[in-house]
């Protein structure tokens, strides 16, 4: 079983701390000493990114990844070994370039973490670029990775989030901004030439913030189209044919992951909305995803609905059909959660609620309308707080209507075009 979130928090703080306050001046001593007997590259040549606990990172850090690649550097990318599949889609980091720590208990996590380790080592990585937020354990792993650049959000002046003095290039983390443009600050600061206090004093063009597309197979299109239609005929659904031009195709996310289930709209609404678009598009097909994990959770929603429309089609397809399953639909809506971003790599519109975070700072980069009620209290969770929330009562997401979703679904189809979708023509 993996190691809950909570525990994966007390253990980041109580045993994180002290680890950074004894491994910053071995940490100091090493590079006096490597100094002294070795010369610093002038560019980075290997650089490791670490983002160990979500998902939906992998997408959103990608156009910084690509910068990295345009400058010439080799990149390799460090995540938890659950996770690591979010990395597929766009395939930027070639897969044995992958390395992985698996955190399915508290032995595996020390186990794979000190193997994790020798292979960095070993790799003579010549600069990290820790891209979580003042995490104490990839501030950890940063510190004992012997890169001559380590790249990381560094507190400053600020209080609470303190990880030691680990870095050589210290960034300061902008809440303001996207975090797409915090991330692409790191990789600046990897490439400076000359030091800054804080990094990274530049503007960033919009076109860096472009997302490449997941390359989809006829193969998968096929197979993904199959599924589709099965499941349909199972149930007993007259419909045109999936790849019919004038076949609609609504996706419906329900679930987010445990990391912050405040995310989460209440299913009964998710249930209300998917009663008013099978009335609203009587011929339409509407499949609610998932994983396998969130099949039972899926079939609630699908209870609660009032119409025979629907079809549960969680655990239905494999991660790397996904992009196959964005492309073949129509408008998908979700909670903020990793289907929004992984979508993005393809053209489907895409409708996302948020609540306890805003979509200022993570909001799709792809087709998306991010619906936010934008109360007093919201977003609630932020790099300050490492992501927990006090509230257990999510008003902000009680707030979005029905009617609001639906309004911004009817925008999204009203702009689709047959050409949106290569397999329909």
């Amino acid at each position: 079983m993996t190691i809950r979130v909570d525990t994966m928090r007390r253990i980041d703080h109580l045993i994180g701390v002290p680890l950074c306050l004894l491994l910053t001046p071995l940490v100091f001593l090493y590079d006096k000493i490597r100094n002294l007997f070795f010369v610093v590259p002038a560019q980075p040549k290997k650089i490791l990114f670490i983002e160990l606990s979500e998902m939906g990172s992998a997408i959103i850090v990608d156009p910084a990844m690509r910068e990295t690649i345009k400058r010439g550097a080799e990149i390799f990318f460090l995540i938890f070994k659950n996770n690591a599949a979010s990395l597929s889609l766009l395939q930027t980091v070639p897969e044995e370039r992958i390395l992985t720590i698996d955190a399915s208990g508290l032995f595996t996590l020390i186990k794979s973490t000190l193997s994790v380790l020798f292979k960095i080592h070993r790799l003579n990585i010549d600069t990290v670029i820790d891209l979580e937020l003042f995490s104490r354990f990839t501030a950890l792993l940063t510190g004992c990775s012997g890169a001559s650049r380590r790249v990381g959000y560094y507190i400053f002046h600020g209080e609470g989030l303190w990880r030691g003095k680990l870095l050589t290039h210290e960034v300061h983390y902008n809440p303001h901004l996207h975090i797409s443009r915090n991330f692409m600050a790191l990789v600046h600061a990897a490439f400076a030439n000359e030091s800054e206090i804080p990094f990274s004093k530049v503007a960033f063009s919009d076109d860096l913030f472009k997302l490449a597309q997941a390359k989809v197979s006829l193969e998968q299109l096929e197979t993904v189209t199959r599924k589709l239609e099965q499941l349909a005929q199972a149930a007993g659904i007259n419909h045109l044919g999936i790849n019919h031009p004038n076949q609609q195709i609504i996706l419906v996310n329900p679930n987010a992951s445990d990391l912050l289930p405040q995310r989460r709209w209440a299913p009964e609404r998710f249930s209300e909305l998917i009663t008013k678009l099978a009335s609203r598009w009587p011929e339409a097909l509407i499949y609610i995803t998932g994983s396998k994990d969130e099949l039972a959770y899926a079939e609630k929603v699908k209870e609660m609905a009032l119409t025979t429309r629907v079809i549960n089609f969680a655990g239905q397809v494999s991660f790397s059909e996904l992009p196959a399953l964005y492309t073949l639909s129509d408008v998908m809506v979700t909670n903020d959660s990793g289907p929004g971003h992984f979508s993005a790599v393809t053209p489907l519109p895409t409708v996302v609620l948020f609540g306890p975070e805003t979509p200022a700072l993570y909001g799709s980069l792809g087709n998306s309308i991010p619906i936010f009620a934008g109360l007093a209290c919201s977003p609630c969770v932020s790099a300050g707080n490492h992501r927990k929330t006090p509230c257990s009562n999510n008003v902000c997401m009680q707030a979005i209507s029905v009617e609001q979703v639906l309004s911004a679904i009817e925008k999204q189809l009203s702009k689709q075009q047959i050409t949106d979708h290569p397999s329909k023509v």
